[in-house]
């Protein structure tokens, strides 16, 4: 981020800005420069914000854009930073309505009591916040937020994207609100260094790629979780999974199977990871590794390692492999990898195979069968020359569990299979269904209808280590239930 220029030295300056008892000429609001003429210039890295209700995006017309612009500038002149610096985040939210009241007074704007309010907001925000983006952070019903450039903002809300009216003034302020965000984490982006992973105050992942790798403007991609975490409960309020289907996955965690979750973008891998987690003894140490920080574990003894990129000089990156590997040394009852996706998923089926049994995972693949051909080839590519025998020998004495994810196309989000991985027949690894999900049709509204249904295996697999576990009972009424 820029450094702001210096204000100029008043005869009398008060400890803090306030605002001025009587209008002064407009003349003389650039007499004052305190910062650059920046889009999003904020003296400190912005707080969590308060919960607020959903804020309704109302129409914003390109004349209410030339006026806030012209205010905003206005502003950028009149205030001092270093002294609204030292101001916590309310009294400074105070102080940029009262500044910006008056220049609206001043320059004689006509607006509204509504659209002045709406202007006071978006302004605030500009300064302290995340700009246009912060009615739709501030709503919990949106999934994920997508900027494509200055202009062109989509949502997804309910399954579906829709576009938005939100819009920035420019590519510079969207930069800047690309930079505040990923700075936060100890992490840029610039020409140098255009594609970046980060996370906000509340968990939510962001990926920035800028240009000129993104042609059209900086791109920003959201991907935003409740505030309020869910549980397994709330997924089967959703019909994401069978009562049954819930228990089944209830007795998986508990047992401590080593459990793959797999799916594509945006069927709800990491949601459903974190419903599983809830079923982990609270006693039980557990050590987390991620790209981008984003897992909500509710346990008491949790370790959270996050990777690092390298500096401007390209020292000093930490990988997932590094993050794998060094949590074997830190005693982990569990690890728990937030997306396995290259060569760290050698280390982690070495981990499960030598006494870590509950760890978990997830990874991209459309079934279970293409989820454990995934892992091979993303051991082969990293270099590791074994055959291919070998290494899916090592991943049917790793995994016992795939459970596979869905986004179908009405935007709901299913569990559609749970499968357990037998055993080698030959060179060809054996797997069974527990659970499918089979789509009976779609109603009037165009939503698609369905049910879960055991496949008919009475005793799986893990039924040793569920009666090890003092849960074979409940296993088997869920299996029963399920099938009748």
């Amino acid at each position: 981020m820029a450094e702001a220029k210096a204000a100029a030295p008043a005869p009398e300056a008060p400890p803090a800005p306030r605002k001025p008892a009587a209008p002064a000429p407009a003349a003389q609001l650039g007499g004052r420069k305190a910062a650059a003429r920046r889009a999003s210039i904020a003296p400190e890295p912005p707080k969590p914000r308060p919960k607020r209700q959903p804020v309704e995006i109302g129409e914003r017309s390109d004349e209410y854009y030339a006026i806030k612009t012209t205010i905003f500038n206005a502003l950028i002149d009149t205030i001092d930073l270093g002294t609204l610096a030292q101001l916590d985040r309310d009294a400074a939210a105070e102080e940029i309505r009262d500044i910006v009241t008056e220049i609206i007074s001043i320059k004689n704007v006509v607006m509204s009591i509504a659209e002045q309010e709406q202007l006071l907001q978006d302004i605030v925000n500009d300064v302290l916040g995340y700009g246009p983006l912060e009615p739709l952070l501030e709503r919990d019903d949106i999934a994920d937020i997508m900027v494509n450039g200055a202009h062109h903002v989509f949502i997804e809300t309910g399954g579906k994207v829709e576009r938005t009216n939100i819009r920035f003034r420019d590519n510079g302020q969207l930069m800047n609100i690309c930079q505040r965000i990923v700075s936060q984490v100890g992490r840029r982006v610039d020409e140098s260094s255009p594609i970046c992973d980060a996370r906000l105050a509340d968990g939510s992942r962001v990926n920035v790629i800028a240009p000129p790798l993104s042609l059209d403007g900086p791109t920003l991609t959201i991907r935003k979780f409740k505030k309020d975490k869910l549980r397994m409960k709330d997924l089967v309020e959703f019909g994401s999974v069978s009562p049954e289907g819930a228990k089944v996955l209830g007795v998986i965690g508990a047992s401590r199977c080593n459990t793959l979750i797999s799916g594509g973008t945006g069927s709800g891998k990491t949601t459903l990871l974190n419903c599983m987690t809830g079923y982990i003894d609270p006693a039980e140490r557990i050590v987390t590794c991620e790209d981008a920080a984003e897992l909500q574990l509710q346990q008491p003894h949790v370790v959270r390692l996050e990777t690092r990129p390298a500096n401007l000089e390209g020292q000093g990156q930490v990988t997932m492999t590094d993050l794998v590997k060094n949590c074997l040394r830190m005693r982990p009852e569990r690890i728990i990898v937030g997306e396995v996706r290259g060569p760290e998923s050698f280390d982690l089926l070495q981990a499960m195979n030598t006494g870590h049994d509950g760890s978990m995972g997830t990874v991209h693949a459309n079934s279970p069968r293409e989820a454990l051909s995934r892992l091979e080839s993303m051991i082969t590519m990293g270099g590791f020359n074994l055959p291919s025998k070998t290494i899916r020998e090592m991943i049917v004495g790793s995994i016992d569990v795939v459970i596979q994810a869905a986004r179908l196309r009405d935007g709901s989000r299913k569990i559609t299979k749970v499968t357990e991985v037998l055993g080698m027949e030959g060179d060809v690894i054996v797997t069974q269904d527990l659970f499918v999900y089979e789509i009976e049709g779609e109603d009037a509204q165009g939503n698609i209808q369905g049910k879960h249904r055991s496949t008919g295996i009475a005793r799986p697999k893990f039924w040793d280590r569920a009666r090890y576990f003092g849960l074979e009972q409940q296993l088997a009424a869920a299996l029963d239930a399920a099938e009748g």
